[in-house]
């Protein structure tokens, strides 16, 4: 009888857990399911690919840095856009996202049980910033879902007594997360390391493990490079680097420098180390500084560099430590599992938190293997409170339940607040229209719908401070914050500057007025006299909404515009 009760209850516990994956599966298509606003999409995820489809292929624009990055997702957005559907992007990114709750089931399932499983899966697509990246076209979570898949198999290399068959599809996933970001690379990295560490614990007795060892480890990172190769090649051809942008100065003596219409300066930019960016910045002490690996799981906010630009869940933190209570009583395969797990989170997150820009989704790779380890833990715990006999069931179910409830409810209050920001249900209802809907989000877009109404295709739009975000321009269009002030330094008069825009090709603005008399404000008199003059005698305002302006370039006209 008390086996069917606690077998009943169970399964009660098991249809609560899926009823909010469930819900949670839903509110995130919800509020994926509405027009493209978020920086990154109008920038490069949805903006190359568009732009690929116009030229009919691929080809180099070296006025977009991000156009040199591999493209894995990025192609399988074209299909949806060759439709003009840019929302089912989205989805195809968050299948990403469900792909990897699906193999954490698999796995709790095999090494705890389905209740534990579920709850690894809900709590994984939960996460804050799982959630906000299930929502948006980006890239992330197609590099996380690889790189745990080859993390997984690299566990079945293991368990299959290290036949090669699951270590070459182990490296296949590494090389298709390295086709996804430059982010793989950290994977590849410590996966291509944790290979032979691996192979030579379980052989060291042999006489010749340690050239097998290496041979294994160099056969990973081998097949992971074929993978990535097309890339490689793809920059090589371009720019003689085949990671550029990164260490370009590496592969290109010199620093070599790719032209943009903005001429935004020449030369290497020197290096700033990342306690004096964090210090300038945002006033941080060497300490604060230093406990940023810890910082990144209770401190976060969306759009906020400050704090990493999302959020993450600080039980993530705590509760693997538990994991690893009693690891003796583990079989040698679970031990093993639960060593990579938290090697690879502790390096990945380490060498995400030295770059000097820090977000929290750089390192979201880590977030399965904690999700997984946070399980164990509370397995641990279950099984550490139960041992006790001092401890009434009550007592050990508010224990457990209380900590699973305070770690889902972290969640949800972000699930709340993302909900409420993207008000998804204004869109889909009808109560506004697809355009209304992203001016409210991007105050640039009306005035690119005016310039794609209004201009041709022979015109050039200089976008300033637009935030490079140039998806929704049917017009060429370049972005430059510098060029203006550029050419203002060093003209004689306003006329200078006119010729230095016509010099290349462009024959409209659109201004982004806030921003720039924010930034003018810096500038030296001179710079700002050449440009009062300008605006006043070669711009003429065609459209203005929501601080934003759309000017026409004239060779000489002596109508007074306002900033």
């Amino acid at each position: 009888m008390a086996r069917q009760m606690n077998f009943h209850k169970s399964s009660m516990i098991n249809c609560l857990w899926g009823v909010l994956l469930g819900c949670v599966v839903l509110l995130i298509i919800l509020m994926g399911a509405v027009p493209p606003v978020s920086r990154d999409a109008l920038t490069h995820h949805l903006y190359v690919p568009i732009l690929y489809l116009q030229n009919g292929g691929i080809f180099e624009i070296p006025q977009i840095k991000f156009s040199y990055y591999p493209m894995n997702l990025d192609l399988l957005y074209l299909g949806a856009l060759y439709f003009k559907n840019d929302i089912l992007p989205k989805f195809i990114h968050f299948s990403f996202s469900l792909a990897t709750a699906w193999m954490i089931f698999v796995y709790l399932k095999t090494r705890i049980n389905t209740g534990h499983a579920l709850l690894g899966s809900l709590i994984f697509l939960s996460i804050p910033v799982i959630v906000n990246l299930s929502t948006v076209v980006y890239v992330d979570l197609g590099l996380v879902c690889f790189l745990f898949a080859a993390l997984i198999f690299l566990f079945k290399w293991i368990e299959q007594r290290f036949k090669v068959k699951p270590l070459v599809i182990s490296a296949v996933f590494c090389g298709l997360a390295l086709g996804a970001k430059y982010n793989g690379l950290v994977g590849l990295f410590l996966l291509g390391l944790f290979v032979p560490f691996v192979y030579a614990r379980y052989h060291s007795n042999g006489s010749s493990y340690v050239g097998k060892a290496i041979g294994f480890s160099l056969l990973y990172v081998f097949i992971a490079l074929i993978i990535f190769s097309p890339w490689m090649i793809r920059n090589v051809v371009w720019t003689g680097n085949p990671i550029y942008p990164l260490y370009n100065s590496v592969f290109n003596h010199g620093d070599k420098h790719l032209e943009i219409a903005g001429d935004e300066g020449s030369g290497a930019k020197p290096r700033i180390s990342h306690f004096l960016i964090r210090k300038k910045l945002y006033d941080e002490s060497a300490l604060a500084v230093a406990l940023i690996p810890l910082r990144v799981f209770f401190q976060g906010k969306d759009n906020d560099p400050k704090y990493f630009d999302g959020r993450a869940n600080p039980f993530l933190l705590l509760l693997p430590i538990f994991a690893f209570f009693g690891i003796r009583s583990d079989t040698p395969q679970i031990r093993a599992e639960k060593f990579l797990m938290i090697g690879f989170s502790v390096l990945f997150l380490l060498f995400a938190c030295a770059q000097t820009v820090i977000r929290i989704r750089y390192f979201a790779p880590i977030f399965p293997p904690l999700v997984i380890l946070a399980m164990f833990g509370i397995h641990r715990l279950e099984k550490y409170l139960a041992d006790k006999s001092n401890f009434p069931i009550s007592v050990r179910n508010l224990v457990i339940y209380g900590i699973i409830v305070m770690m889902l409810g972290w969640n949800a209050n972000y699930i709340v607040e993302r909900y409420n920001y993207v008000k998804p249900m204004d869109y889909l209802t009808g109560k506004i229209s697809r355009d209304d809907y992203i001016q409210k989000y991007r105050p640039e877009y009306a005035s690119m719908q005016y310039a794609n109404h209004h201009l041709t295709n022979q015109d050039r739009i200089l976008g300033v401070y637009l935030g490079n975000r140039g998806y929704y321009s049917e017009i060429d269009i370049v972005f430059s914050i510098h060029l203006l002030q550029n050419l203002a330094k060093t003209a004689e008069s306003c006329a200078d500057i006119y010729e230095g825009l016509r010099k290349r090709d462009i024959t409209h603005l659109i201004v982004n007025h806030e921003l720039f008399n924010f930034w003018v404000k810096d500038y030296s008199l001179h710079e700002k006299q050449m440009l009062k003059d300008f605006f006043e005698r070669h711009l003429l305002q065609l459209f203005y909404r929501d601080g934003h302006g759309v000017y026409q370039l004239q060779q000489d006209s002596h109508n007074k515009t306002d900033f």
